[in-house]
């Protein structure tokens, strides 16, 4: 199987994942969307945590990062009146 075909066939397997700072509350108004592998949102929504929430890398934020993960195939898409998000 040449390379192409391989990646094509590994990635309709994969399930995308996503999580959406709209759907936890915040005090700061974060509207971040994260969406892709399992391990490139969980880092990049670890690191945005810590970074943006100011939460500490802990195992608990850790675990509760991977619970709040959700299937791609769930996301809905809320579509935003305009001047909504300033």
């Amino acid at each position: 199987m040449n390379q192409r075909l391989y990646f094509d066939s590994v990635m309709s397997r994969t399930i995308r994942k996503y999580i959406d700072c709209r759907s936890f509350p915040n005090d700061i108004g974060c509207t971040l969307a994260i969406s892709g592998s399992k391990k490139e949102v969980f880092k990049v929504a670890l690191r945005h945590a810590v970074e943006e929430h100011g939460h500490k890398d802990t195992p608990e934020l850790r675990r509760q990062i991977r619970n709040m993960l959700l299937p791609e195939k769930n996301l809905k898409i809320k579509k935003h009146k305009k001047g909504e998000l300033q």
